[in-house]
């Protein structure tokens, strides 16, 4: 696999995994303790909660956070030695940010 397309899958997969991420409802700590064996809840889906629904723009901002956290890491990274990583970085950015771009 070329380094382009290894920047792709990767910068693709973890803006997949934050976005997967904002979807999770919070779980509420204070409701879970304290309570008996035999009044926990049992059977499937009997602690499942249904995910929350991002909207576009939501998204959108979270993808656009992505690329510029990839940016801004790569701003840092000025020492020669860091040069490959910091070309990687920005090419994920490129690589989200075309996402945004309208079709």
């Amino acid at each position: 696999m070329r380094a382009r397309d290894k920047a792709a899958v990767s910068a693709l997969r973890a803006t997949l995994a934050a976005l997967d991420n904002a979807e999770a409802v919070p779980v509420d700590g204070a409701r879970l303790r304290g309570v008996a064996l035999e009044q926990s809840p049992m059977g499937v889906g009997a602690t499942e909660a249904a995910r929350r629904e991002l909207s576009e723009g939501e998204m959108t901002d979270l993808v656009r956070a992505e690329a510029a956290e990839r940016l801004e890491a790569a701003a840092q990274l000025t020492a020669p030695a860091h040069a490959d990583r910091a070309a990687r970085l920005r090419a994920e950015a490129a690589v989200l940010l075309r996402f945004l771009e309208p079709a």
